[in-house]
């Protein structure tokens, strides 16, 4: 699933607070800032693992105040199941 995540979402722990909400649930994949101000991230799981990530992508952590979650289906060529899921570093 891809993931473009809008409202005031950087400098807020969004990224490392993600990271954690993958993590445990058994998610593959990353996160990263962009430099128009939204958040990007490419995340391979169960179906409903990333339904339940989805979810908490539109609150965030305290802080982050959402707009808007964009959510499309992708083929996770990117991503090694089982490679965790990092930050990288914005474009």
């Amino acid at each position: 699933m891809h993931l473009l995540i809008s409202g005031h979402v950087q400098g807020v722990g969004y990224r490392a607070s993600l990271q954690r909400e993958a993590t445990a649930r058994h998610i593959d994949g990353w996160v990263r800032n962009l430099p128009d101000g939204r958040v990007e991230a490419l995340a391979h799981g169960s179906n409903f693992a990333l339904e339940s990530l989805l979810d908490w992508a539109r609150q965030g952590p305290p802080g982050a105040s959402v707009e808007e979650v964009q959510s499309t289906p992708v083929e996770a060529a990117d991503v090694r199941p089982g490679a965790g899921f990092q930050i990288h570093p914005t474009p």
